[in-house]
């Protein structure tokens, strides 16, 4: 076996392209993720420029959340008529032209604006990124690689942090703010070179008659006799049914899988972890540190996060994605818990204040390991293929959306009621998680994307095809 096979439990070795592809269609997730960071680090100083009360803090690391659901909203059905490669170039454009327009905004109002513009790149990679790897990677890795969209989230969260600790002060006679968000430019212009280095996705290609083109592109990832057999699979999903379009989310066979995509979409925002990623150092200033000292602090965040994240690359394809959705969230909730209680007690310097921040770090971690990777991996497997776009963006579209609301109002509910209580609601909407994704969520490990279909369509069990015994287990079924 090579290197990457072993890093990513392949079970045979596979093409090195097969990771190539991966790689760069992943650093989409770089680009959502470095946006999503580096307003935390930036919201500390925007007010030397604007005086921003709470609720306008909230619009500003709100607003890109508004064009993220337009980009999530378009992004899908774009992807599904023009292609995967096309879009993503488009959207590493926009990024790379919003990067420089924030940087430069004269006016809080210009900051919100292109922010929304900037949104509007980070929707379409939220759809695209994870839609190239699922429908190129193997079965036996799918999840492996498909994580490699969150552990470039991940990264481009730790980029953002280390950026804001480097342009904290004054730079060149520019506040830092302004070089924080201009340097969103460098990963955007990576990911556009990037693009011309891989093929459009082979299931794309056959779904629009493209059949020779598909198979040069499959010979290229699959070993040569594995082609024509994969070309026949998708050929005949694609034959069942004409490309679809909203309306076909809503047919009785599809919405099973419709609810779990919408309601891990909302679990995820809801379950707070961008209060932690947006207000990390807001949150470190209540606890007692300063502000270079909370900008430091997130970097410890962004650390785990992107360790805890490579953690669950090498699990999700030997324990499942429900089981490490299940421990995720149960240990969320616990951290919550110790989060609000950390908060609650009078004095939050000397030990108190670093269990609190103790506890911060551990949700990160037990996030990284579930909700923040398998959710996305989870909407580009279990969609038909000929609205497979078009419902991964509906869920996308959710996800911004329970983004907005928590990003929005997060600052003015702590004004209100205080952190304890802000985080132990956080925790409950995690206790609800837990019981949705045990009765909801089924298990796609091992399966291929048409065997999953195939489920899908004669509404039985999906359940991995692997050595582990399910003997034992409650059959994994899409139910409404």
């Amino acid at each position: 076996m090579s290197v990457a096979s072993t890093l990513f439990n392949a079970d045979k070795d596979h093409s090195n392209f097969v990771y190539v592809i991966a790689a760069i269609a992943a650093l989409n997730g770089l680009l959502f993720g470095f946006d999503v960071g580096v307003i935390s680090g930036a919201l500390l100083y925007i007010n030397q420029s604007f005086a921003l009360s709470p609720f306008l803090e909230g619009v500003v690391t709100s607003s890109v959340l508004v064009g993220a659901m337009i980009g999530a909203a378009t992004g899908g059905q774009l992807a599904d008529r023009f292609g995967r490669r096309r879009l993503t170039l488009a959207g590493a454009a926009v990024f790379f032209i919003g990067s420089f327009g924030m940087a430069f905004s004269p006016t809080v109002e210009w900051l919100i604006a292109w922010r929304i513009i900037e949104g509007v790149a980070v929707g379409v990679a939220s759809v695209v990124g994870p839609l190239v790897i699922s429908e190129t990677a193997p079965p036996d890795i799918r999840g492996s690689l498909g994580f490699l969209q969150q552990l470039m989230i991940t990264i481009g969260i730790l980029m953002a942090y280390l950026v804001n600790y480097a342009f904290a002060p004054e730079f060149l006679g520019v506040i830092g703010w302004r070089w924080m968000f201009a340097f969103g430019a460098i990963p955007a212009a990576v990911l556009g070179l990037g693009v011309y280095y891989i093929p459009e996705s082979p299931r794309w290609l056959v779904e629009h008659g493209e059949i020779d083109t598909a198979r040069s592109v499959l010979t290229r990832i699959r070993a040569k006799d594995e082609v024509d057999e994969e070309i026949e699979r998708i050929s005949e999903v694609s034959e069942i049914e004409e490309q679809g379009d909203l309306s076909d989310l809503l047919e009785p066979w599809v919405r099973p899988a419709l609810v779990v995509g919408v309601g891990l979409a909302v679990i995820q925002q809801f379950s707070g972890i961008n209060t932690i990623i947006y207000y990390a150092p807001t949150i470190l200033n209540n606890i007692g540190f300063g502000d270079i000292a909370s900008i430091s602090g997130t970097i410890g965040v962004g650390v785990v996060n992107v360790a805890m994240t490579v953690v669950a690359i090498m699990l999700v394809d030997r324990v499942g994605r429900r089981p490490l959705l299940l421990v995720g969230t149960g240990g969320m909730t616990v951290m919550l818990a110790i989060l609000g209680l950390g908060f609650f007690l009078p004095g939050l310097s000397g030990i108190v204040g670093y269990v609190t921040l103790g506890s911060m770090l551990l949700y990160v971690a037990f996030y990284a390991i579930s909700l923040g990777p398998v959710f996305w991996l989870l909407i580009s497997e279990i969609y038909p293929l000929r609205i497979r776009g078009t419902a991964e963006g509906v869920a996308s579209v959710f996800n911004w959306g329970a983004n907005f609301l928590v990003g929005l109002t997060f600052l003015s509910l702590m004004e209100q009621i205080g952190e304890s209580w802000s985080f132990w609601i956080l925790g409950a909407f995690c206790v609800l998680a837990f019981v949705f994704i045990y009765l909801k969520v089924p298990e796609t490990m091992g399966r291929s994307l048409e065997e999953i279909e195939a489920d899908l369509h004669e509404s039985t069990t999906v359940s991995s095809d692997t050595d582990i015994d399910v003997s034992d287990r409650e059959p994994e079924q899409y139910s409404e």
